[in-house]
């Protein structure tokens, strides 16, 4: 198999994913609205043996949005040695960015899209800035990088990826702190913009090319330089207010389900993909 960048799939990989969001549409009745790769190939820091982490936001037909006990909003195939395939409901998706869900302002931003069909996606986009709370945005990060530190780091022994599980959530972190916007979706995004000292990106540039020619569970001994800047900065964002809390309009969100689920018709059948 021929080897990736960070935002080339492998075509027979990509045909197989694509063929998979099909079989999708046949066996439950619906319509995949937008696909992408979320994980370690999204952010740019995958092992040679990571696998495929696909997901997805699909709508039903109109008729299923009319019980009076909601059926099952998530579609989840079996994951396998290559590829882990997910998939969330429109109106859970929209529930969930209206929670302020920092996973959708992701996925949307992902490099990899596997399809996006034009006017649901940039309806999408556009609600996802109208709905963004960076407040919330912030906490969500901030818990992630503490709770994967205080898991996978305080150790003799450390899986040497764990280290940009922590990184990538407190660079996010400290972009809204600092920008009061989405925070970039690629690592090295987050890191040319925010880390200036020459020693720590020095660090961080060799622990990504170890990442990224080793397998996922490869172990080593801890980097202080790492834990020094983790250290520091969890303790000072800890301690920081969070950004001020906002009251977006969230009727976008209404209008947007409306919109999708009533054009819904014209998907039936073998829908044209764009």
């Amino acid at each position: 198999m021929a080897m990736e960048s960070a935002t080339e799939i492998n075509p027979a990989i990509r045909h197989r994913i694509e063929s998979e969001l099909d079989a999708v549409e046949a066996q439950h009745g619906v319509r995949v609205l937008f696909a992408c790769e979320s994980g370690s190939r999204a952010w740019g820091f995958a092992s040679p043996d990571s696998d495929y982490d696909v997901r997805f936001i699909y709508v039903h037909r109109p008729e299923w949005y009319f019980h009076v006990v909601p059926p099952r909003d998530v579609i989840e195939l079996p994951i396998t040695d290559e590829l882990d395939i997910n998939g969330w409901e429109l109106r859970k998706a929209l529930f969930l960015l209206r929670k302020g869900n920092a996973a959708l302002n992701e996925w949307l931003r992902s490099p990899v899209i596997y399809r996006a069909e034009p006017v649901f996606t940039q309806a999408f986009r556009d609600a996802m800035e109208t709905c963004y709370q960076p407040e919330r945005a912030f906490h969500h990060y901030l818990h992630m990088a503490l709770g994967n530190y205080r898991e996978f780091l305080q150790r003799d022994q450390v899986r040497l990826k764990k280290y940009l599980y922590v990184l990538r959530p407190l660079l996010a972190a400290l972009w809204i702190e600092r920008e009061k916007t989405m925070p970039p979706m690629r690592f090295l995004d987050l890191v040319d913009a925010l880390v200036t000292d020459t020693v720590l990106r020095a660090t961080i540039d060799d622990l990504l090319a170890r990442k990224r020619r080793s397998p996922e569970s490869r172990y080593g001994s801890p980097i202080p330089r790492l834990d020094m800047f983790l250290d520091a900065e969890l303790q000072r964002l800890r301690d920081s207010p969070p950004p001020p809390q906002q009251r977006p309009d969230f009727s976008v969100l209404d209008r947007l389900l409306f919109d999708t689920v009533t054009r819904m018709p014209a998907y039936n059948g073998c829908p044209e993909k764009e």
